[in-house]
């Protein structure tokens, strides 16, 4: 009973306090108002990043998950993982993209693990307004990019791009298709093996057998198998995606048949190469299949003796370059934009061990003179210069 009067006292005088004070009751509920906001504000920065992204995912009715032109693997496997976790929080994802999958791998990757990639060469054709941008930070390669502001940005490529809710690049990871898998981990979500459904595993969220197996390719090819660029994250991320991966599909992706064309264009990078020092430029003509340029720089940098290599082609009148370089001194991206910038039909860039660029050609608008063709040999000059860093 004493208890009972002294917590009525006690009642009766805050009522009074009350009263006799309006303006420090209003100060109080504001402080706790504060109070309460910080600690939600708080809260929310503790959440990783997979953890926001989720949530963020979970917010939409439907995304469109855009990869860069030509998409590789790893932006390939970078957007599977994207829609798998929005699928498993009852949002629809469309994966899009602009160019083409021409690449033997890129053709097998697609093809073994049956994935729907929608082409798009408008910005009308995406599939949401909610955008996804994977393995690029800036909309491009189809009419009307730069108008797209996009919802959320996951990459490793340095550049300016940001998305408008979330952003996410992280330039010292090797993969995008690593920040993908350790969202998944942050997520708790438990890899399936191959042998395994779903339904056996004891999550709520789980990484499936395909994304886990496109995504440990994904981390192995942008990375040369762990061993250019890797990170600790990039090994951490294989070892957390190994149980689920299928091992079978993954030998299918990484042999795939190889393109006669590909062949003769890595026999004539070979023959036709051109030395000064450690580095190498090679020119193969005119080619069908552009994506042999790359294949075949990434064939003269194992020769002994060559430390940096950029492969030129042609193909309907556009000069493509490809580099690679495991030369602490060049840094290959800026090489090759410090030779194409000097253009005005020219761009390129890239990582330090790998770039590539392009030399459109020169068209008279009046149609009356042929287009002028690019002087290979002076080009090539300008890549050892600027190898040999004389830029």
């Amino acid at each position: 009973m004493w208890s009972q009067i002294a917590a009525d006292e006690r009642l009766s005088q805050a009522e009074t306090l009350v009263r006799e004070n309006p303006d420090l009751t209003v100060l109080a509920a504001v402080v706790a108002i504060v109070a309460i906001a910080a600690g939600y504000l708080l809260f929310r920065a503790r959440w990783t990043p997979g953890v926001r992204f989720r949530r963020l995912l979970a917010e939409q009715d439907e995304i469109a998950v855009l990869m860069h032109p030509n998409p590789d693997p790893d932006a390939m496997s970078a957007a599977l993982g994207v829609a798998s976790l929005a699928s498993q929080v009852g949002v629809d994802a469309t994966v899009q993209y602009p160019g083409q999958i021409r690449h033997q791998e890129n053709r097998a990757f697609r093809t073994v693990l049956d994935l729907e990639l929608d082409p798009i060469e408008h910005v009308s054709d995406l599939a949401a307004e909610s955008i996804v941008l994977v393995d690029h930070n800036e909309p491009r390669g189809f009419a009307g990019a730069d108008g797209v502001l996009p919802m959320a940005v996951v990459d490793h490529h340095p550049g300016d791009g940001s998305g408008e809710a979330f952003t996410d690049v992280r330039t010292d990871y090797g993969a995008t298709a690593s920040v993908v898998a350790e969202y998944f981990k942050q997520n708790n979500a438990a890899p399936v093996p191959p042998d395994k459904h779903a339904s056996e595993t004891d999550s709520d969220l789980t990484l499936p057998t395909d994304t886990a197996t496109g995504l440990l390719y994904g981390i192995l090819s942008d990375t040369k198998h762990l061993t250019v660029g890797a990170s600790e994250p990039d090994f951490a991320a294989a070892a957390y995606v190994y149980p689920g991966v299928d091992q079978d599909r993954l030998d299918r992706i990484a042999n795939p048949a190889v393109d006669a064309e590909v062949l003769e264009v890595k026999a004539r990078a070979i023959a036709g190469r051109r030395i000064e020092g450690s580095f190498a430029v090679a020119d193969v003509g005119g080619v069908n299949n552009v994506d042999a340029i790359p294949q075949a720089a990434d064939e003269l940098i194992q020769l002994e003796g060559v430390s940096a290599v950029v492969v030129i082609g042609e193909r309907d009148g556009t000069v493509h370059l490809s580099g690679r370089s495991r030369d602490d001194r060049v840094h290959m991206g800026n090489a090759i934009d410090s030779v194409l910038s000097d253009l005005h039909n020219g761009s390129g860039g890239g990582h330090s061990r790998m770039g590539g660029g392009t030399i459109s050609p020169t068209v008279d608008p009046t149609g009356e003179a042929e287009p002028e063709p690019v002087d290979r040999d002076e080009l090539a000059d300008a890549l050892f210069r600027a190898m040999a860093g004389d830029v």
